[in-house]
């Protein structure tokens, strides 16, 4: 039975990565994506926020709070991997610039699959991974239904339309499905993780790259809250196909499995405060009526 049941995991792994990606994918054309991008300074800033300080940051964490070596590892696999779909969704909840978010997402999905390999086997020297073996699956299940689901979109509209939210929606069930099965499998480690310093490592790192990507957005509202939600927003598919298929560490996998679902605890309350916080500042700078304009 418990062999039947690390297949079911193993493959919602799988599904929900390209299923994901595609979605993303599908979501948006060329043209609607490209204009965020004619700001050098702006792409500047992602990448050091998600690609330096939060790998950086992770790896610290990792090692003031002496985590052992499988959940350092797992801090790592998060810290590295960035670019989220479920960013999309967060960013409407705060009422956001979703053209902006789909930019932000597009910029880093590539960049974690050409940048992770290079950067867990740096932050992690002793573990037995290299840049060609975490590279080929990230291609495979991030990279190729990316660029599938914008093809779509752009030569086809109308089927992205009818595909996207299936899409979605299996990306949805299968996140549902791994959860699941990867706490019924390994409850006690889940248990385990929750009482030990772990859960202040990943709310620490969650909290720590939000601070990070909404500092170093230039001072307008809107792009703070784009890149504040998604350098928060780390890309469970790729930490989790890393873990699987590279690290091979059951513990890794949990951690990831846990973190997957502490950011979006932390993440969509913040989302509506951020939200509410912008509703608020509007109406305090909104003329009084009768007054002057």
């Amino acid at each position: 039975m418990n062999e039947i049941l690390r297949s079911a995991s193993s493959l919602s792994i799988l599904v929900f990565a390209i299923a994901s990606m595609l979605s993303a994918g599908l979501s948006f054309t060329f043209r609607e994506i490209a204009a965020p991008f004619r700001s050098p300074a702006r792409i500047v800033r992602a990448i050091v926020a998600n690609f330096v300080l939060v790998p950086l940051l992770a790896a610290g964490i990792a090692h003031v709070l002496a985590l052992d070596p499988a959940r350092s590892m797992g801090m790592i696999l998060l810290g590295t991997a960035a670019g989220a779909p479920f960013l999309i969704k967060l960013i409407a909840i705060a009422a956001g610039d979703v053209a902006l978010g789909t930019s932000l997402l597009v910029l880093l999905v590539p960049l974690t699959v050409v940048l992770m390999p290079f950067l867990v086997p740096l932050l992690a020297p002793d573990a037995a991974v290299n840049a060609t073996a975490i590279a080929l699956p990230l291609v495979g299940t991030l990279l190729l239904p990316l660029a599938l689901g914008l093809v779509i979109a752009e030569l086809a509209r109308s089927w992205a339309r009818l595909f996207q939210p299936i899409a979605r929606l299996v990306s949805t069930i299968a996140l549902v499905a791994l959860m699941l099965l990867t706490t019924a499998l390994n409850l006690h480690h889940v248990i385990d993780i929750v009482a030990s310093r772990a859960i202040a490592a990943l709310l620490l790192l969650f909290a720590g790259a939000f601070a990070i990507g909404y500092a170093a957005a230039s001072p307008r509202s809107e792009r703070r809250v784009v890149l504040g939600l998604g350098t928060a927003q780390r890309n469970i598919a790729a930490a989790t196909i890393v873990a699987v298929e590279d690290i091979k560490d059951n513990d890794t996998l949990v951690l990831v499995v846990v973190a997957s679902i502490i950011d979006l605890m932390i993440l969509i309350p913040l989302a509506r405060w951020l939200r509410t916080k912008r509703a608020l500042a509007r109406t305090q700078h909104r003329p009084a009526h009768g007054g002057a304009t």
